[in-house]
């Protein structure tokens, strides 16, 4: 073991910082923000004290390898040493995707992480960076604990770390900085053995020595190193099927979402005369995922109903489903799917950790999100590439193209049209100013006509837990319209400046001869009505969407 503890201990005087209240998952700012002096140190001690300390703790530490990574790294690691931790698990080169520091967290029972990463937002010297806390479940702090590490943060008058020089996080290893163990670990190894255990790799091995053929962009993210060692090194897909495969501090210059407006260049190839069986993506901390077939596009609320439909195929779910959860803006084709099989489907608040207390409870085993993200109860993170492995295990066992089982998958359930509309970075006052009017109006908005349709329900969703009573409220307004249509609008938490306005479209069809319209013009008249009841063009100046997926 090397011996790094020539550092001294160092309690230095600070104030509180403005604006450091963590959103859906952690405090996420630009850049430069976290850089300015004494910014991350406070929003990490805030961490530490609102979760009882560090003395003798040990955590799990990683992110995406954006811009700022390596140094944020080298701040929490004397930190925690400064505080008292026993030990710090971290990915070599500070690297860990959220989902395998889940695993981690969960594997060696460890009393929870911090994760550096702004998840599917650009990075850059000025784009932007985040950190989060995971408690010891591995899934993300509940409110009840952001709730007072923002407290905190508003109290703090010191924070304490160790100086030193930089620790090399190069190569896996052991290593001990001021009486604190650090663990350097291949931040792959653990994950891979986790999907071995769950999927049919012969069966997908065998996909590919068919002759079956793939693209993961990896989008420059921290999922190239697993996409590379999991499907092309154990899988035998064809090298170069994992393309944009090495972690960039600004992802290559692009933004790390796994949508067909920023994965474009993957969508046209899957859209051409050129395109492989299967396409995916992930995003900047690998919790996300894209999934499209040749001409056939999935949306993700479809393709967590398919998985749902079909988890009995892969080795991991062979007994069936528990439950499934969804977050209330996620279509409900997954409740059509839950209904046919007689279990469970809960609607819950946009955030994974809302899904924490139903997997730990064991009342759901799928769980999903609208926004890209997939999981199940083998994390208590959304799982990108997990999803792209389970699609995969799926395509091998039922022997259709991804087109085939969709249409397959409408036949039997119906089809949820749906899409979402992002208005990005609208004047703050504006967007509120839109969300209080609608708010103001919901209760006379029932029995109206709006474009054609009759209004039967209009509420502002709120959530009682099951599992330990708590309430969230505030979760977004919702419009449901007697033909089975719905509009949801939401103001997004994940964003780093202005306000992002979420409008949420759905459209229900059962008639065999519409299942296979454009998803924008099924549901044009279900936006025509957004438009009208909340006023948007009017209050945000917008014509159009910034982002339509």
């Amino acid at each position: 073991m090397k011996e790094e503890d020539t550092m001294t201990r160092t309690v230095v005087a600070t104030t509180p910082i403005e604006g450091q209240k963590p959103g859906t998952s952690g405090l996420r700012k630009k850049t430069p923000v976290f850089m300015q002096p004494h910014y991350l140190e406070n929003f990490v001690q805030a961490i530490f004290n609102a979760t009882g300390g560090a003395k003798g703790k040990t955590y799990v530490l990683g992110g995406d390898g954006r811009y700022f990574n390596d140094r944020a790294a080298q701040v929490i690691l004397r930190m925690a040493a400064a505080n008292g931790a026993k030990k710090v698990i971290v990915g070599q080169n500070a690297l860990l995707s959220t989902p395998a520091a889940s695993n981690l967290i969960r594997k060696r029972k460890t009393d929870g992480g911090i994760i550096m990463s702004a998840s599917h937002n650009p990075g850059g010297p000025t784009e932007d960076f985040g950190v989060k806390f995971n408690s010891e479940n591995g899934g993300p702090a509940p409110e009840g604990i952001t709730d007072r590490i923002f407290a905190e943060t508003l109290e703090i008058s010191e924070y304490y770390i160790c100086e030193s020089h930089d620790l090399d996080l190069s190569m896996p290893g052991m290593t001990t900085i001021y009486g604190m163990e650090v663990e350097v670990v291949d931040p792959v190894a653990d994950y891979h053995l986790m999907m071995e255990e769950i999927f049919d790799f012969e069966a997908i091995r065998a996909l590919f020595a068919s002759g079956f053929t793939l693209r993961f962009d990896a989008m420059h993210a921290v999922t190239g190193p697993y996409a590379k060692a999991i499907l092309e090194g154990s899988l035998g897909a064809p090298e170069g099927s994992v393309v944009n495969a090495v972690p960039s501090p600004d992802f290559g210059g692009g933004h790390p979402d796994p949508n067909p407006i920023w994965a474009k260049s993957l969508m046209d190839l899957m859209f051409s005369g050129e395109a492989p069986d299967f396409g995916a993506a992930s995003d900047g901390d690998g919790d996300r995922n894209m999934i499209v077939g040749r001409n056939a596009y999935v949306t993700p609320s479809d393709s967590l109903a398919v998985l749902a439909a079909n988890a009995t195929l892969v080795p991991g779910y062979k007994d069936g489903l528990k439950g499934v959860a969804r977050s209330m803006p996620t279509s409900r084709a997954l409740d059509r799917v839950a209904e046919a099989f007689g279990i469970a489907c809960y609607e819950t608040p946009t955030g994974w950790k809302f899904f924490g207390n139903l997997l730990d409870a064991g009342r759901a085993t799928l769980c999903g999100e609208e926004s890209a993200g997939t999981g199940s109860d083998h994390v208590r993170e959304k799982d990108g590439l997990w999803a792209v492995l389970f699609w995969l295990n799926v395509l091998a066992v039922r022997g259709q193209s991804v087109a085939e089982i969709m249409a397959d998958h409408w036949a039997k359930y119906g089809r949820n049209y749906y899409s979402r509309h992002d208005f990005e970075a609208v004047d703050s006052d504006a967007a509120h100013g839109l969300m209080q009017a609608l708010r103001t109006r919901l209760p006379n908005l029932p029995g109206r006509e709006v474009e054609g349709m009759v209004i039967e329900a209009a509420d502002e969703f709120a959530y009682d837990d099951p599992v330990d009573g708590s309430r969230s409220e505030g979760q977004g307004i919702r419009i449901l319209f007697k033909c089975g249509g719905r509009i949801v609008f939401r103001l997004s938490g994940t964003g780093t400046e202005g306000a992002t306005l979420r409008v949420y479209l759905e459209k229900v069809e059962t008639n065999a001869a519409a299942l296979q319209d454009n998803p924008q013009n099924a549901l044009s008249g279900i936006a025509a009505a957004a438009d009208s009841l909340a006023e948007i063009r009017n209050r945000t100046g917008r014509n159009t969407p910034d982002v339509i997926t």
